[in-house]
């Protein structure tokens, strides 16, 4: 079955057609089809009718030929039967009949030259190749001959004639000096067709070279040499001038009389010339005379084929390809100089070999079946027709009563199975012959499918459809056609179908839709093929890309929307201009659009949006025009030159879609910024020219740059330089100051005038200055700069100044008086009366007051305080002292300084500030500011080890800003937009880790902590526990192993059960929380000088205490009962009492840890006691490890010992350890006295615990 866009194997099928008086049976190119059927043989490929072979290779006569069963071969020379196997250099290839006839062991090709026909044959008949005469290539040596010189004179034509030896096929000619040049050929000299070298006149620079005609041989690629010719030029001027070549009156000037054109090829005033059909004709003509002849070319009664004629050899020779009939006729050609013409008339006739009008086909008929072979030829002179069957002509073989001759045609009626032959046509005249074969073969095949059965085939909607249903037989089968397998046979109304069987629906619908049947039957019998007809929706673009106008670099998007039917895939794709259109990267193709960033001026055109399937496609067209910057001026000119005017004249350029709305013309002047442009005026976009108003001694030259709506070209080229004659300034220097840059001088400076404002050459300025009111001469000075120094001036007084521009030409205007003032010295006096009123805990009032003015000693700039942060109300917390300062503009006596911090002890100094610098400092002040609010908790962190438990971790606040009183946290669950029950709780100062035991293991929770002090809560952090992926598959949580902390100084401690569970009763909780951790940590980190008195091991300089509470709620179980954490606890307990057996016997043996010199020199980063880790150690066994505890009113408790963390610290004020981390609160001083709060009971202890246990 077929489709509407047929297949591949429609193509590999031949359809049925009706021949003449019968139908004739054409047979498809199915291989199992054509290896089934009998068939005649077929010539199906053969030499070439002139063979020309090379005598050094072997010889190959080409011929091949089809049929079943195969064929064999064999040859005739020269008419004769040709028997291959009696000559040994002669064999025939393999099922082919092919020769090759191979001269590897001897003999002369020549012997083999003549007419060879190659004859092949089974036995339904015999096919013949074509006559072919096979010749061996020849390339004979040139004669030996002497050429004596040519002698001419100087403008006579000359003749050399080539004159080649005879070669097989002609040798390519061509000429060339003795030393292998070319000779150069222009219309005075140049080549003939018939090889000879011709020239119109001979000049004396010809006989520079000799000539020498070359003939290049195909076949042999040998080049052969002709003894050059010399010549000998005779001349009435001796002189070989060079510079007469080009002259005007070339010939005259050399003595050569001038004359008219006489015709050296060909001869006379007419000739005539014949070619065959289809081949090219060369028409030639070259003439003498002085002045060189223009050839010109015409034809008589009409034109030349413009088609088919070109013009060749400088005008010489005229070639039209492919004659045909028409091309008969006169040509003439017309030579002419200024002496006078002559024309030679050429009559031109064409013959034609035979050609073919109708070439003999092969037929295949069924029994019974007529039939008829035509060969219908022409030429000129008309050919002749000669009949042959089987290689024998007509006459001579058996009659046959189903057939009849009748000139080119043989009629077949009633054809049986002995019928079957080859048959051939010879049509020949004076020119050439035509031979053709063509078979007669009788078959009878029952009908049969040639296409792929159950086909599906897919339509769209509302289209002409074709189903073709190829098929074979013999005799021809008719074809039916039935939908559904149904109903009466398909034909009428919406259903056409053709002779060859194909079904044709005019309009298709749905109701088209179903499976349609072919049936073929002849006598034989029948064959049916079913192919399933599917209807698909058309596809429509229904939105389309619209005409657009954009600017250059903006985006755009063409729209292109689709309809189609789904069950087909959809392609869309952009065409630029028709072609197909390069996504690049400022491109961007979606289903529905196509969007360009960045518009260029290459975007402009049109856009095709092609939706396709692989049934249709749609096509919907925009154009895009983009309006860009207008191209440059050009062809600047300058007229109507004036002293103060000129006027510029330019050329607009494109403007790029976009009308051109203002002109810029800018100057260039050569003499101060040389190479600066600068812009003079502004024009609208409708003139392109303006008159200029110019100044005075300005080399001018300018440019224009045309301004649309989209930008600005770029500038034209710049026109041509006018200079303006120079006149005195007419304006003086702008910015004139007088500024101290000593306490003794006076800095005179000024903007210096431009090219445009100097008017005159050597532009310099005169400088005057003198005191204020004081009634001076005053004194003068000549600048060529733009800045003048005043010496020895005194402090801060004020002068007047005036600057004057002067030129060659005179002097400008007077110039006005401007009010400078000499340096500046450092103010002598301090603010006084300074007093400090606190506004809040970072902010402080200021009130002082002010100097006398003559103290300032220049212009007040503003009054300064010095502040710094001495210390901190947190006593072991270190503060930078690093001096801030707060500026007051003006003559105040009041101010604000603020961002101070919190609960610190600051000093403060006040000071004058003028020009020069600062003033001596004031009375220094103290003042303490209150406690505040701390800063947020330092790195919140939310962690969630299973679906039971969430665990919270911080660090302290980064800034306190006062005593810590606890932490606040607040929490709620909360599902998408659903929130739950908030809960709250308050922790001690010392706790960062906190458990929450999840209720619903399905919502997430938010958690919000802050750190208090009295004055009240801190900024607040806020994080949300993970959404964790299996939450819908809780599983149980671990047991929780109690922490464990291994110090720096190595002491391994751990909870002990008793001293946890007394922790536990004291710890302040709200009962609203579901579930509290066991644990909670407070760390207290030391700086790296910190000294321990404990057993040390290798660890890094900082050190970490950790001091653990408990908190048990009800529903958590025993700790202590539990067999993991005895025997845990156990372990410990070892590992410490080995740890201090080891101790005990270094001791014993009179070891000892190295002991600082003095406490409280802090460890530098190049003492070695650092690099290995050990510490002071103490004598007291049972003496406690350093650090705090925390009481139940929350406030920090200092341990017996009187060694304490900051004890060896840096001054005790520090602030900040080395990572960052605050430790002030948290650190007491050594001495008792300071300490806050009642001393406590070690029972809590965690190295008490260890000793219990122990």
């Amino acid at each position: 079955m077929a489709r509407p866009q047929p297949p591949p194997w429609v193509h590999a099928a031949v359809l049925l057609c009706l021949l003449g008086l019968g139908g004739a049976i054409e047979i498809p190119m199915d291989p199992s089809i054509q290896n089934e059927l009998s068939q005649p043989p077929t010539i199906t490929k053969q030499s070439v009718k002139d063979h020309i072979v090379d005598p050094r290779d072997n010889i190959l006569i080409e011929c091949e030929a089809k049929g079943n069963p195969a064929p064999s071969f064999h040859w005739t020379r020269n008419s004769r039967f040709f028997n291959v196997a009696k000559d040994p250099r002669v064999s025939m290839r393999r099922r082919s009949g092919t020769l090759v006839i191979d001269f590897r062991s001897g003999g002369r090709p020549e012997e083999y030259e003549g007419e060879y026909q190659c004859f092949a044959r089974n036995k339904f008949g015999t096919a013949l190749s074509n006559r072919i005469r096979l010749q061996v290539s020849k390339s004979p040596l040139w004669p030996k001959e002497n050429l004596d010189p040519v002698v001419v004179q100087e403008g006579a034509p000359l003749t050399l004639q080539c004159n080649p030896p005879p070669g097989l096929p002609s040798p390519v000619i061509f000429w060339m000096s003795s030393s292998m040049e070319p000779i150069t050929q222009d219309k005075r000299v140049s080549q003939g067709h018939n090889g000879d070298l011709y020239f119109s006149n001979v000049m004396v620079q010809d006989m520079q070279t000799d000539y020498s005609c070359n003939a290049r041989f195909h076949f042999t690629h040998t080049i052969q040499q002709k003894n050059p010719f010399t010549l000998k030029v005779l001349t009435n001027h001796p002189y070989n001038d060079s510079s007469l070549r080009n002259h005007p009156d070339m010939y005259s000037a050399r003595g050569v009389s001038e004359r008219t054109p006489s015709f050296m090829y060909p001869q006379g005033t007419a000739s005539s010339q014949m070619v065959l059909r289809g081949m090219d004709l060369l028409l030639e003509c070259i003439a003498s005379g002085v002045p060189t002849p223009d050839i010109a070319w015409y034809k008589k009664g009409g034109d030349l084929p413009s088609d088919k004629a070109k013009f060749e050899n400088f005008n010489k020779a005229l070639r039209i390809t492919s004659v045909s009939e028409e091309d008969s006729g006169e040509y003439f050609c017309l030579a002419s100089n200024k002496m006078g013409s002559i024309r030679h008339t050429i009559s031109v006739r064409v013959k034609a070999a035979p050609y073919w009008l109708d070439e003999p086909k092969n037929l295949i008929l069924a029994p019974g079946e007529d039939g008829r072979l035509v060969c219908r030829a022409n030429g000129n002179p008309k050919p002749t027709v000669q009949w042959m069957v089987n290689g024998e002509p007509l006459q001579s073989a058996p009659p046959n009563p189903n057939r009849e001759v009748a000139g080119d045609t043989i009629i077949f009626r009633d054809t049986q199975i002995s019928s079957r032959a080859v048959y051939q046509c010879n049509t020949s005249n004076e020119h050439g012959y035509l031979l053709a074969n063509a078979f007669v073969s009788v078959l009878d095949v029952p009908p049969r499918m040639m296409s792929p059965r159950n086909q599906l085939i897919r339509v769209i909607l509302y289209n002409r459809t074709r189903l073709d249903c190829p098929f074979f037989g013999s005799p021809i089968p008719t074809l039916r056609w039935f939908k559904n397998g149904q109903g009466s046979n398909l034909d009428g109304g919406n259903y056409h179908v053709y002779e060859n069987g194909s079904l044709e629906i005019k309009m298709i619908r749905k109701e088209d839709q179903g499976i349609y049947t072919c049936v073929a039957t002849n006598i034989l019998g029948k064959a049916e093929n079913q192919v399933r007809l599917e209807v698909k929706d058309p596809t429509r673009i229904f939105r389309m890309p619209e005409d657009q106008v954009v600017k250059r670099g903006t985006t755009v998007q063409l729209e292109c929307r689709v309809k189609h039917d789904p069950s087909l895939k959809l392609t869309v794709s952009w065409l630029k201009d028709d072609q197909p259109l390069y996504i690049g990267n400022r491109m961007k193709k979606e289903d529905d659009s196509l969007t360009i960033f960045g518009v260029a001026e290459r975007d402009q055109g049109s856009y095709t949006c092609v939706a396709s399937t692989e049934l249709d496609q749609d096509l919907a067209k925009a154009y895009l025009t983009v309006l860009g910057r207008p191209d440059r001026p050009r062809d600047l000119e300058l007229t109507d030159l004036a002293e103060r005017s000129v006027r510029l004249t330019w050329i607009p350029g494109d403007d790029n879609n976009s009308p051109i709305t203002d002109y810029v013309v800018q100057f260039e002047e050569d003499q101060f910024q040389p190479g600066v442009w600068h812009d003079h005026s502004k024009f609208p976009g409708s003139v392109n020219s303006a008159v200029l108003q110019l100044s005075p001694y300005v080399n001018y030259q300018f440019r224009v740059i045309a301004v649309n709506e989209v930008g600005s070209s770029h500038p034209s080229l710049p026109s041509e330089r006018y200079r303006t004659s120079g006149a005195p300034p007419e304006s003086n220097p702008s910015d004139v100051k007088g500024e101290g840059t000593r306490k003794n001088n006076m800095e005179i400076t000024w903007t210096p005038m431009n090219a445009t404002s100097a008017f005159g050459p050597n532009l310099r300025y005169i400088v005057k200055w003198r005191r204020k009111e004081t009634r001076e001469t005053w004194n003068n000075a000549t600048v060529w700069g733009s800045r003048y120094v005043v010496g020895q001036t005194p402090v801060y007084v004020p002068y007047e100044i005036r600057v004057q521009a002067e030129n060659d030409f005179g002097k400008g205007p007077e110039p006005d008086t401007v009010i400078g003032y000499s340096g500046e010295d450092y103010p002598r006096a301090a603010p006084t009366d300074v007093k400090i009123r606190v506004l809040n805990s970072t902010a402080i009032n200021l009130q002082w007051n002010r100097v006398y003015s003559d103290t300032v000693q220049g212009q007040l700039r503003e009054y300064r305080a010095y502040y710094w942060r001495e210390s901190s109300l947190l006593k072991s917390l270190w503060v930078s002292q690093k001096r801030q300062q707060a500026g007051f503009p003006g003559d105040r006596l009041r101010g604000v300084v603020s961002r101070l911090f919190p609960y610190s002890n600051y000093k403060l100094e006040m000071v004058v500030v003028n020009g020069r610098g600062d003033g001596p400092r004031s009375e220094t002040k103290e003042f303490t500011t209150p406690e505040g609010v701390p800063s947020a908790p330092r790195r919140f962190r939310v962690r969630q080890p299973n679906l039971q438990t969430i665990n919270l971790e911080w660090d302290h606040p980064e800034h306190p800003n006062g005593i810590l009183t606890g932490y606040s946290l607040r929490y709620l669950p909360f599902n998408g937009t659903k929130l739950g029950k908030q809960m709250v709780e308050n922790f001690s100062p010392n706790q960062t880790k906190f458990t929450v035991q999840r209720a619903d293991p399905v919502s997430r929770y938010r958690f919000t902590l802050s750190a208090r002090t009295q004055v009240g809560s801190g900024e607040a952090v806020t994080e949300e526990s993970p959404a964790a992926p299996n939450e819908a598959t809780p599983t149980a949580a671990p047991p929780t192993l109690p922490p464990t902390t291994v110090g720096a100084t190595g002491a391994v401690s751990s909870t002990d059960a008793t001293a946890t569970a007394a922790a536990a009763t004291e710890a302040t909780t709200v009962p609203i929380i579901p579930t509290v951790a066991p644990t909670t940590i407070a760390t207290t980190v030391a700086t790296t000088t910190t000294t321990t008195a404990a057993v040390t091991m290798e660890s890094p300089p900082t050190t970490e205490t950790k001091t653990h509470e408990s908190a048990y709620t009800n529903n958590q179980p025993d700790i202590v009962t539990q067999g993991w954490f005895i025997g845990l606890m156990c372990a410990i307990a070892l590992l410490v009492l080995i740890l201090l057996i080891v101790c005990f016997i270094k001791r014993s043996r009179g070891g000892k840890y190295p002991v600082r010199e003095k406490k409280d020199v802090p460890l530098g980063p190049e003492d070695p006691k650092e690099e290995d880790g050990s510490f002071d150690y103490s004598d007291e066994d049972n003496k406690p490890l350093q650090g705090s505890q925390t009481s139940l009113d929350g406030t920090i408790k200092q341990q017996e010992s009187d060694d304490s963390l900051v004890d060896y610290g840096e001054g005790g004020e520090g602030q900040f350890n080395e990572d960052g981390s605050f430790i002030g609160q948290y650190t007491v001083k050594k001495d008792k006295e300071e300490t806050e709060g009642n001393e406590s009971s070690e029972a809590t202890s965690p190295v008490n615990a260890i000793y219990s246990l122990a």
